[in-house]
């Protein structure tokens, strides 16, 4: 598989899986996270795009894009970031990067809880927003047939090994 993509809500471990895989084969496989290219406040994406959703969208086709050469050229990539099913295959697909996995990073609200107001210190993160947003993410992971990692009891080792695998 050269392109591999993790997902997920907000306090779900998809960055921590994918630094710890940048750490341990960041030789083998080159890893790219969304945020990176950076998060403009909401009024700029509303303003730029019409809503966040669609900041969301360009930003999904906008990194296809550039890592669709590196995947040409036979690159293992790993892509870490918050987006939508419809997005990403939209975006592979116009970028000719195939085949590609996609995999959902989840977990319970009450361990996204903890993660997000314990673990890093953001409990505004923790809302109802939020919880609905990985509801969402978890029903179309599931209508697009990809699979889903539920970290909530697995430890960062475990994670990385399936993720890996």
């Amino acid at each position: 598989m050269r392109l591999v993509i993790l997902t997920g809500a907000s306090g779900a471990g998809k960055t921590t899986i994918a630094e710890v895989i940048e750490r341990l084969h960041g030789q083998e496989i080159d890893v790219f996270y969304k945020d990176r290219i950076g998060v403009p406040p909401v009024q700029e994406m509303i303003d730029r795009f019409g809503s966040v959703e669609e900041w969301q969208r360009a930003a999904t086709f906008e990194w296809m894009g550039r890592l669709s050469p590196l995947v040409t050229q036979g690159r293992k990539v790993l892509f870490e970031g918050q987006s939508r099913f419809s997005f990403l295959a939209e975006a592979v697909e116009r970028a000719g990067i195939m085949p590609f996995t996609c995999i959902l990073i989840d977990c319970d609200d009450e361990t996204r809880t903890r993660r997000l107001s314990i673990d890093r210190g953001q409990p505004e993160l923790a809302n109802a927003d939020m919880m609905n947003w990985a509801s969402f993410l978890r029903n179309e992971a599931s209508a697009y047939g990809c699979e889903i990692l539920d970290t909530s009891n697995l430890t960062l080792e475990q994670g990385v090994e399936r993720v890996v695998r």
